[in-house]
């Protein structure tokens, strides 16, 4: 019965949200106390929720102070050359700038956390995206899949815990596995080549001016119309109109937005977090900064610090060198603090959701019925059953709990086929690219929330593609001998 509900509630909750009709926090609290009652454990939810609520805190702690240390870092300028950099080499085409968005997310996923690599690849490219009118599920779902592949580091986390699960040597499981990651990195640039293509073909061929984009359909190339007017469009399904931009990387001011097809003000607001005009800027300290982002994520590396006690540090001496006006600290965290309430509140509401899943046993539940379900003849092949297997489970569950739950249980079934547990480990990792994108994963809150894209519409986009990449480097991993 625990299982059927297990999967009942997991399933209501996906439903629900990629349907719209509640919200994820929502969702995340009102469906498991549902469920809970239905269990009949009804009188054991509070202690459920604190328990939840407790094992996640520090993951909300350290979300908080990264929002408000990389918000001021964004605010004094530190990424504005990054910025610079990634608009230079797009240069204003779709497909360049799907693709520089794999490749920003791939490079800052270098140190481990996921979420100050959202913070980053959203910081830089939001601005873009927006200017070029292109889909942000398009950005979102790229950066979370190319995470999900560099998370497989050995500081990242996932192999960590298959290591210590297992104990196992953490390099032993990651460096065979290097040439499926990299072939699952470069299906991820191929991702993002095709994604980048499709929104060429939906919003025509942009090349970039001196003071002016001008747009050309591919359809029809032969007509050229240069307009002026930040994102003028033409009606009737003509082709898009050229767009002015001048100051810094796609945020600057432009000509009088007036009459603009599907333009507001709010776009214009968006677009001047990078203004190159902004009060906020710190040139004078800009390798001050520099240098403090690299020694605390050489810090975050090393694991020195607890990581939420390393960004709380962060951030007081960001605000204090930055901004020593008692006045300027204050307006710097009223500035990120919809950020910061929007992703603890999804963090804490997700605790609801993994107390109750945990706490009630339906996890265990649901694990072991998927694991007694494997017939004795594909024994000998659990290497690719676990591969199979981490997909949806590392989606469904916590990493500790996949880790340190399924996987201990998965190994002692190969072992009993002659399947050593080293073979386990490295197929354990194949899932990581779609658990990036998974409703208990607090970091993706930070992507979808700084992007200001629904919960939802991200699911139904990156499911499939997530899927898809963790396929292929399972396949690569076949291929290869790994697994």
């Amino acid at each position: 019965m625990l299982t059927i509900l297990g999967f009942v509630m997991i399933a209501t909750f996906l439903v629900l949200i990629m349907m719209k009709k509640m919200s994820p926090m929502a969702a995340l609290v009102l469906i498991p106390a549902l469920f809970c009652v239905l269990v009949g454990q009804g009188a054991h939810l509070g202690d459920y929720v604190l328990k939840g609520i407790g094992d996640l805190a520090p993951t909300a702690a350290m979300l908080m102070f990264a929002i408000i240390y990389f918000g001021v870092m964004i605010d004094v300028g530190l990424f504005d050359p990054i910025v610079r950099g990634i608009l230079k080499f797009c240069k204003a085409d779709p497909v360049r700038v799907v693709v520089g968005t794999a490749l920003l997310a791939a490079i800052v996923s270098l140190d481990g956390d996921g979420s100050t690599t959202f913070m980053i690849t959203v910081s830089a490219l939001y601005p873009l995206y927006k200017r070029l009118k292109m889909s942000l599920v398009v950005m979102t779902g790229v950066a979370a899949t190319a995470n999900g592949v560099m998370n497989t580091l050995p500081w990242g986390g996932p192999t960590a815990r298959a290591a210590t699960a297992l104990k196992l040597d953490a390099g032993d499981i990651f460096v065979p596995m290097i040439p499926a990651l990299a072939v699952g990195l470069v299906a991820v640039f191929a991702l993002a080549y095709v994604l980048g293509r499709r929104e060429r073909k939906r919003l025509g061929v942009l090349t970039l001016g001196d003071t002016h984009l001008v747009t050309e359909t591919v359809e029809e190339k032969e007509t050229e119309q240069v307009l002026v007017g930040a994102g003028a469009g033409t009606k009737g399904g003509a082709p898009a109109a050229a767009r002015r931009i001048t100051g810094g990387a796609g945020t600057g001011t432009s000509g009088s937005d007036a009459g603009s097809d599907g333009a507001d003000s709010s776009d214009e607001d968006d677009l001047q977090v990078l203004d190159p005009q902004r009060a906020t800027l710190r040139p004078k300290l800009y390798w001050f900064n520099a240098a403090l982002t690299v020694a605390l994520l050489t810090l975050l590396i090393m694991q020195t610090l607890p990581i939420p006690v390393l960004f709380l540090l962060g951030a007081a001496l960001a605000l204090t060198v930055n901004f020593p006006h008692m006045k300027d600290q204050k307006a710097r965290v009223a500035a990120h603090a919809e950020n910061v309430l929007n992703v603890s509140g999804m963090v804490f509401a997700a605790a609801v959701f993994t107390g109750v899943l945990t706490g009630t046993g339906m996890v265990e539940h649901m694990a072991r019925w998927l694991v007694s379900g494997i017939p004795d003849a594909l024994g000998p092949h659990m290497g690719i059953v676990t591969g199979v297997l981490s997909i949806p489970l590392t989606y469904f569950m916590s990493n500790d709990g996949f880790y340190f739950g399924i996987v201990p249980i998965l190994a002692e079934a190969g072992a009993a086929h002659g399947v050593a547990p080293i073979e386990i480990a490295r197929a354990s990792l194949i899932g990581q690219a779609l658990h990036m994108s998974s409703p208990l994963v607090p970091a993706v809150y930070v992507l979808v929330g700084m992007a200001k894209v629904e919960f939802g519409d991200h699911t139904k986009f990156t499911v499939k593609w997530a899927a898809l990449t963790s396929l292929v480097v399972l396949g690569a991993g076949l291929l290869f001998g790994i697994i």
